[in-house]
């Protein structure tokens, strides 16, 4: 592989990690491990600390394409629990409000999802990359302070719901559901539109990018083997004697 010239990679976010991390981990394997003095690295789409899945990779020219790759279809898997809500729309945040749930149905679910299929406008949560007079949402939504942001309009192509948990003594609803999208959908301000529409609220339990463009899960490359692939021949290297720290 020529990783200056351009490479496209595929990863398998690990959850907990900022897109970042992802970003400035595989830059760093490779320049150690190749002995490179800079490469440039970018990332064609973030993915949330709590996300888990696809993430394309490019390195030197192929940076060039990562537009290209972000106005591709992506599809996710994501988990909501009903009857709930987070200031975060996930687990960021902890649960600040709670709704009566005696109404929800599988039926019901199944309808109201429907609703949500084809170009629709979406608001990006507070707690988002959005930029607010240069300054992220996040900041000022994690300062306490008040976000205004303008819906955006996106394309749903498919939502289907692949698994549906009934209310269980003091156990919310759960739902899972298959979401394919184009660019600039928020999965969690999903998660709180279908809670809206629904009259119970909900919040993103777990969430999963399984697809961007022709890339897939099944073709990613794990984080953890890539580095150690590439630090070890930097570590079997017999000038070396620094240590690598995770």
């Amino acid at each position: 592989m020529d990783f200056q010239a351009g490479e496209i990679l595929c990863f398998n976010k690990p959850l907990g990690w900022t897109s970042f991390k992802l970003v400035n981990d595989v830059r760093f394997s490779l320049c150690r491990g190749l002995k490179m003095k800079s490469l440039k690295v970018g990332h064609a789409g973030t993915l949330d600390p709590l996300a888990t899945g696809v993430m394309i990779v490019c390195t030197g020219r192929a940076t060039k394409r990562i537009e290209e790759f972000q106005y591709q279809t992506k599809e996710y898997v994501a988990s909501m629990e009903l009857g709930a809500t987070t200031p975060s729309f996930d687990m960021e945040k902890p649960i600040d409000k709670t709704f009566d749930y005696s109404h929800i149905t599988e039926t019901l679910v199944r309808e109201t999802l429907t609703e949500f299929v084809g170009t629709i406008e979406q608001v990006p949560p507070s707690f988002s990359a959005c930029k607010i007079q240069g300054k992220r949402a996040y900041e000022y939504a994690r300062e306490g302070e008040a976000v205004n942001l303008k819906p955006k309009t996106l394309v749903i192509d498919e939502i289907e719901l692949t698994d549906y948990q009934a209310a269980d003594g003091e156990q919310r609803p759960h739902i899972t559901i298959r979401v394919v999208c184009s660019k600039g959908t928020y999965i969690r301000a999903l998660a709180r539109d279908i809670g809206q529409a629904l009259h119970c609220g909900a919040y993103l339990t777990a969430l999963q990018r399984t697809r961007v463009g022709d890339f897939r899960l099944s073709d990613c490359l794990d984080i953890v083997s890539f580095r150690q692939e590439y630090l070890g021949r930097l570590n079997h290297h017999p000038d070396n004697n620094q240590r690598i720290i995770d």
